[in-house]
């Protein structure tokens, strides 16, 4: 470049914007390397194999720092609590415990309804697994206790496995509630025993499964179940129990039925108890800045509905149903019921995962909001510690509630603190309080539960932002609600089956190459990505494995746009006649052979005629001798001929392309059926005369093909390139042979 071109290029970047004369400078660089396989990259780069740790040896190992770092990991309060900054903030704490609590009491005896039990085992279930998460749990806003969605899995299992449940119309209500105790408790115990089994072998990201889509699909879901349960409570009315498959359509229709039959009192209760909730609740949102505290609505509401039901004898004089019975004081832990185990053990894996996926995502969302870590492996066993020692004193699962958690953070609550203090409040209801509440409406709790459904029924505001976001987790937000409320399956399972079914549809593309470029991208999507001549590169969106691995060869031979199998075929049928017509050519030359060598007596005297007879015969074994001679020469020597068994000298078409590049960059582990598939990739196109390549592996992955055997003779690592482009440029200079030395790249 002259001086004059280079000033005048110069002058020309300065006319420009400052990123256009950037990126004119970059166009002048270029890039220039070795072509590399496999083998000369790891040479070139000096691959060093990792040391290998071995986690397991130092389990065994004990000192003084390691026992009180493993104190610290299982017990957090003791790492946290004697740094506590009591003057900073206690106050906020005291005032964040007390609001919570006010809050965790009326939905404590209203969420035990849902579970199907009397409503002093709601309290119970706010007081020790509260008090449990305080000393294990890692995140310092949520509040751990009684939640809908929970209480609505357990009312199904309740409702299910109700053994006591009569066919007549008598039934022993004490038998049946201690009945349902004793399986709630259990299923409690199980569940609580899951939670840390899988917290302490660290598999915390089980919860990786349950998507967003899914989780909020369930529990938009599981809401519209918590609201036709709560119908029987505001009519009035006595229902058949029911489960199963279109079992909520079944107690719509039965309700519409007994309407009728509604008792007018518990109507009017409940109609004026949820009024004055919307109405507080409104309230709360427009003074919410002018207001340190929002007010206590449920609370008032439910002292309010006592205080008026003990007045004015509303189950006396109306037949409004009442809470009835709460003994004070705390039960004695009993234990579990092992027969019940085997019945149970599928609920409470469900009933577990669901309610540590509710934890865990609140959990992170506030760690994130307040700039801290929460440990997801020691929250599955704070959590199940809670549910596990609840169990014992006749609790039933729980998790965490978005509102309280909500209550907890804005009202000033910085830790656990707020949780123990709201425990103990419950606890002095528990001994002291409780029985005051016994002439408490059951009408008034389920219009507390049904306003609090406000939150979740508003995800259904979900399907028109996925529809513009993501179409797919559209799908799967609807079909996980629509089966939940239609069929009730286990959501867990259900998100495993989705996990396969999107890992075995990834998308498969065909690349090109961008012109000027090292790139290449799906020539379905980019108009000016062009298939390199004589060269196929195929790409899978999703990993390779057992599930989708024969789907990966069927997509694959399916893009090439070659019947591989039927070529495959036709050239086996047609290599087997010509080995059946060769055995039959050498049978007939040893024939002749031995023909030759047998003497042939002919009578002297014989009459002419039969001399001439005997001279025609002659002449005609020897030329047909000479035909097998020299068709078994020519049999030998197309047995001889490398090229007698290629596509061309059998007659069949050859494919468009000499050479298959598979991009594996998505290829993130491999399996025993991942290595025979790539095998059997090599064998079947070295078949029909294609050489396969790999390119882009990850060293990880690379490391599994070796210890699987997959390199052999047939097989290198100079099959095995670092980018696609580099096997492209390979396959154009050497197609149909073997790896040579590496030239020079210019990118």
């Amino acid at each position: 470049m002259g001086l004059s071109e280079a000033l005048g290029q110069r002058d020309t970047e300065a006319l420009l914007p400052v990123t256009q004369a950037m990126e004119l400078r970059k166009r002048n660089y270029y890039v220039e390397r070795p072509l590399l396989n496999q083998e000369q990259l790891e040479e070139l780069g000096c691959l060093t194999s990792a040391t290998e740790t071995h986690q397991w040896r130092t389990w065994f190992q004990c000192s003084y720092t390691r026992a009180r770092a493993l104190l610290l990991q299982h017990l957090p309060v003791l790492a946290w609590l004697p740094r506590y900054p009591v003057r900073d903030w206690l106050l906020g704490d005291l005032l964040a415990g007390l609001s919570v609590a006010i809050m965790q009491l009326p939905q404590g005896l209203a969420y035990a309804l849902l579970a199907g039990l009397p409503p002093v085992f709601g309290l119970y279930s706010s007081f020790y697994p509260v008090f449990i998460y305080f000393l294990f749990g890692t995140s310092r806003h949520i509040s751990v206790g009684t939640f809908a969605v929970m209480s609505v899995m357990v009312g199904s299992v309740t409702e299910s496995l109700d053994f006591l449940q009569a066919e007549n119309a008598t039934v022993d209500e004490e038998a049946r509630d201690a009945a349902r105790v004793q399986l709630t408790a259990t299923l409690s115990v199980l569940v609580g025993l899951f939670q840390v089994g899988l917290g302490l072998v660290h598999f915390g990201f089980v919860v990786t499964y349950l998507s967003e889509p899914l989780v909020r699909g369930y529990t938009t879901a599981a809401s519209i179940q918590v609201f036709v349960s709560q119908l029987k409570y505001v009519f009035g009315l006595q229902l058949s129990s029911r489960s199963g498959p279109l079992s909520l359509i079944y107690t719509v229709l039965e309700v519409c039925w007994k309407l009728p039959q509604s008792v007018v009192g518990t109507v009017v209760t409940a109609l004026v108890a949820g009024v004055v909730l919307v109405l507080v609740k409104l309230l709360n949102d427009k003074l919410q800045r002018h207001l340190p505290l929002p007010l206590p609505g449920e609370l008032l509401t439910l002292i309010g509905a006592t205080g008026i039901s003990y007045g004015v004898g509303l189950k006396h004089r109306f037949g409004v149903d009442v809470v009835g019975n709460i003994p004070a004081g705390l039960v004695p832990p009993v234990a579990p019921s092992p027969q019940l185990f085997a019945s149970l053990v599928g609920y409470a894996f469900t009933i577990a995962v669901v309610g540590f996926a509710i934890a865990i995502s609140l959990g992170k969302i506030f760690a994130l909001r307040h700039g801290y870590r929460v440990d997801s492996n020691q929250e599955l066993v704070a959590l199940g510690l809670s549910n596990l020692v609840g169990g014992f004193f006749r609790c039933f699962p729980v998790s965490c509630s978005m509102s309280r958690s909500l209550v907890q953070e804005s009202t000033g609550g910085n830790t656990q603190v707020a949780g123990a203090v709201s425990s103990l409040f419950i606890l002095i209801i528990i001994v002291k309080l409780g029985e005051l509440f016994q002439d408490l409406p059951k009408a008034v709790l389920a219009a507390v539960i049904i306003v609090n459904l406000k939150g979740m029924l508003k995800q259904f505001t979900d399907i028109c932002s996925l529809w513009k976001a993501n179409r797919v987790d559209l799908l799967i937000w609807l079909v996980t609600f629509v089966a939940t409320t239609l069929l009730h399956p286990d959501p867990v399972v259900f998100s495993l089956l989705l996990v396969v079914f999107r890992t075995q549809l990834p998308r498969y593309s065909v690349l090109g190459q961008v012109p000027d470029t090292d790139i290449y991208r799906d020539v379905a999507e980019y108009s000016e990505a062009r298939e390199v001549p004589g060269v196929k590169i195929f790409r899978s969106s999703a990993t390779m494995y057992f599930a989708n691995a024969e789907l990966y060869s069927d997509a694959l031979k399916q893009r090439c746009g070659v019947d591989v199998d039927h070529l495959i075929s036709r050239k086996k049928k047609l290599v087997k006649k010509q080995e059946q017509k060769l055995k039959r050519l050498k049978k007939l030359q040893k024939q002749t052979a031995a023909s030759k060598d047998t003497s042939v007596s002919i009578e002297v005297n014989s009459s002419t005629r039969d001399m001439e007879s005997n001279n025609m015969e002659d002449s005609k074994q020897v030329s047909t001798g000479n035909e097998l001679e020299d068709m078994a020469a020519s049999g030998q020597e197309g047995a001889k001929a490398p090229d007698v068994t290629t596509l061309k000298a059998l007659g069949l078409p050859q494919p468009h392309f000499h050479s298959l590049v598979l991009d594996l960059g998505a290829l993130s582990f491999v399996d025993t059926v991942c290595l025979k598939s790539l095998k059997n990739i090599f064998r079947d196109f070295r078949e029909i005369e294609v050489e396969v390549y790999m390119a882009a592996c990850h060293t990880p992955v690379v490391a599994q093909l070796e210890a699987g055997h997959f390199f052999d003779a047939s097989i290198t690592k100079q099959h095995l390139f670092a980018s696609v482009h580099d096997a492209v440029l390979f396959a154009l200079q050497h197609p149909r042979s073997s790896p040579a030395s590496p030239v020079l790249l210019k990118l």
